[in-house]
């Protein structure tokens, strides 16, 4: 039995994970069956690379170019 934090947030008890072999960063889908029970999917790539897929397909795409006086006057603001 696991206990909802304020957040909604849920352990999944350690024997279900490991059933499922499901791990840190691996993504789970909710659903409520017709029956009212919930039912509890994990997805997993086939292959572990692509998890940084969605990283690599952005990554050196920014076009903005700022120095680091134009940088820093827009972290700190105003002040």
């Amino acid at each position: 039995m696991s206990t909802m934090t304020i957040k909604g947030q849920v352990t999944i008890p350690k024997h279900i994970r490991d059933e499922l072999g499901i791990h840190p960063g691996d993504e789970i889908d909710f659903k409520v069956n017709s029956n009212g029970e919930l039912v509890l999917n994990a997805f997993k790539p086939d292959d572990p690379a692509k998890l940084y897929d969605r990283f690599e397909q952005v990554r050196g795409t920014a076009t903005i170019k700022w120095n680091t006086d134009e940088l820093m006057e827009l972290l700190r603001g105003d002040d």
